[in-house]
């Protein structure tokens, strides 16, 4: 569900910050980029704005990085974007919006990785750091971390519909990597912290490798297999086995099929979203297809027999 698209610009960013935060005022503004929720601009050389533009849910989600993330950014490996001050609704934008350090690089849907090991090794160190138990009152996820066998409606239409535009070779295989999936016992341990979005887009490279890690609003508790379909969506072939020998918490065998089951439905939603950017729809986005045709044909070539 969505406002009607807000009007964001480089004035409307600067009244704000006078108006709330004037000692931030006199920095450079620059469009950074638009995403699914939030607008993002860039404020001078180390600081971003985030100001939500569509979708309802994007006030709850900000407020939330800002409670949140500055605790656990102390001990994550790999910079990510720490909440500096939380902006409140006025006459002038109705709705909240969060100052946030800036980190550097270039979406992995635009910049791959390509050294592989050392990408595994940054993205395992940065969830072995991530994947600690959550304390109580921590956020539930929207539609993240839950018991896979809740989302089997919603992967059974993504597949129908990414195979009836002809965007899956063989959707037979892929449903079995489905079916294992769900078969798999359900996470039986405490409900750790997990990113809850860790699709190309979400994820920085500089220099062929894992930079940072961007976009918390989905930052919630519970089975980490949700974190964990990372390597197969983010990591070139043969990748996601050093990823899996580095990951610290030694997921177990169940775990890694629940994994799999995440990581087949983030490539039928990111194939999907590329379809309708090729199309010029909005919400499109063409840069998401290719790694999530990538993901697909790397579980299909690996599913149980």
């Amino acid at each position: 569900m969505t406002h009607a698209k807000i009007e964001i610009t480089a004035e409307v960013v600067r009244d704000l910050l006078r108006d709330q935060h004037p000692d931030l005022a006199d920095r450079p503004v620059t469009f950074g980029a638009r995403g699914w929720d939030s607008q993002l601009w860039r404020l001078g050389e180390d600081l971003a704005v985030r100001l939500p533009w569509a979708t309802e849910s994007a006030d709850a989600l900000l407020r939330k990085e800002h409670a949140w993330v500055p605790g656990l950014a102390p001990r994550l490996p790999l910079p990510v974007p720490v909440p500096q001050r939380l902006g409140t609704p006025s006459e002038r934008f109705a709705r909240h919006w969060i100052v946030t350090t800036w980190v550097p690089g270039d979406p992995a849907d635009r910049a791959p990785v390509t050294r592989g090991a050392e990408a595994a090794d940054a993205l395992a160190a940065f969830l072995t750091a991530l994947h600690r138990p959550a304390p109580d009152g921590a956020p539930v996820g929207r539609g993240r971390g839950g018991p896979l066998a809740e989302y089997a409606e919603g992967f059974a239409r993504t597949l129908a519909e990414a195979t009836g535009l002809g965007l899956i070779p063989d959707p037979d295989a892929v449903r079995t990597v489905w079916e294992d999936a769900a078969a798999a016992p359900a996470w039986a341990g405490p409900a750790l912290w997990l990113h809850g979005d860790l699709h190309p887009a979400n994820v920085l490279t500089a220099d062929g490798t894992i930079s940072g890690v961007v976009d918390f609003g989905d930052l919630c508790a519970g089975d980490p297999a949700c974190d964990l379909a990372a390597p197969w969506i983010l990591l070139p072939d043969g990748a996601a086995e050093d990823f899996h020998r580095a990951y610290g918490a030694a997921a177990d065998a169940a775990t890694l099929r629940r994994a799999r089951g995440w990581a087949v439905m983030r490539a039928l939603t990111g194939l999907l979203i590329g379809e309708a950017g090729r199309l010029g729809r909005p919400g499109g986005k063409p840069t998401w297809a290719p790694p999530a045709a990538a993901s697909l044909r790397r579980l299909v070539a690996t599913a149980p027999r």
